[in-house]
């Protein structure tokens, strides 16, 4: 494969530009955290693409460091080739992941194009770095190994419909999918297996704390992640506990709200308050409150 050209090479320069709001309590995610070197992340990109580039400078990673992009959390986000990707790990499954690419990638043109000043009203036409967008799910959700979710779908008039559309490639990662892909990228493979065996041991009825050092024990004696998990022990404890933690704060929280007939309500609020940033714990504390009083002054307002 060629080089990064010239062209490339200007792209990812002013894809620094960006001047977003830090979230310094954003603690990273271990699917980021594997995949931060670029050696792994291109062998990650050639398994996607059946592509097979070898030199991992040819790729440059232009993720903000410990941010919430947009007020969502941003993965991975590279250039290669002129080809801007946007990786994004998850492990509950969402429809609206194409609306967030749209506006991660619609804020990425309009910086690329502030910084190059270049006239959108001009002649010329403008060139910009391919955007792919590519989801790995992990959720318990039964899902194909291979997925296409498009903006379209959320218009009135359905997928097809309207001048805008946003594809996300979803692929499955849980052990036992896209074996293929697994084969030619060990890492992806590793994390899947990490994976299955926490959620394993959580099944059995182990707590979240003891599943995790259970996996990693288990991990280690078969050579799953053992460098990483040698040399990271505490750092990937602290990440795991945290993104479980963060999503059984949500599917509580939803599952309450939904037995005591308020899902709209705490689906609003829960909105309202990711948009601003917070942080599960201090949401769940709030909500509490929070829907307490609305509900209050709603049966004062029906028996007026």
């Amino acid at each position: 494969m060629a080089k990064q050209t010239t062209k490339h090479k200007e792209y990812t320069k002013k894809l620094h530009w960006r001047h977003l709001r830090v979230n310094r309590k954003y603690k990273d995610r271990l699917f980021r955290f594997l995949f931060q070197d670029k050696k792994d992340l291109l062998e990650l990109y050639n398994a996607v693409n059946e592509s097979d580039y070898s030199d991992p400078e040819a790729l440059e990673i232009v993720t903000l460091d410990d941010v919430i992009f947009m007020k969502m959390k941003n993965d991975l986000s590279f250039m290669i080739s002129n080809q801007l990707n946007l990786y994004e790990h998850q492990s509950t499954y969402s429809p609206n992941m194409p609306l967030r690419g749209l506006l991660y990638f619609s804020r990425q043109y309009e910086g690329l194009t502030a910084m190059q000043k270049d006239d959108l009203y001009g002649p010329a036409l403008l060139k910009l770095p391919t955007p792919e967008y590519v989801i790995f799910y992990n959720g318990k959700k039964d899902q194909a190994d291979r997925t296409t979710l498009y903006l379209s779908d959320a218009f009135e008039s359905g997928r097809g419909s309207g001048c805008l559309e946003c594809r996300a490639l979803m692929l499955n990662i849980n052990r036992g999918h896209n074996r293929d892909l697994m084969a030619k990228c060990r890492r992806l493979w590793e994390y899947s297996e990490f994976v299955a065996e926490v959620n394993g041991n959580l099944d059995g009825g182990m707590s979240l704390r003891s599943s995790v050092t259970k996996a990693m024990d288990t991990c280690i004696s078969q050579d799953i992640l053992a460098d990483i998990l040698r040399k990271n022990q505490s750092e990937v404890f602290d990440m795991l506990l945290t993104e479980y933690d963060e999503k059984k704060h949500m599917e509580v929280l939803y599952r309450e709200g939904k037995r005591a007939g308020r899902q709209d309500l705490l689906e609003l609020l829960v909105s309202k308050k990711l948009q601003r940033g917070k942080d599960a714990a201090s949401i769940a504390d709030e909500l509490e409150t929070e829907i307490g009083i609305i509900e209050e002054i709603m049966q004062k307002i029906r028996n007026s």
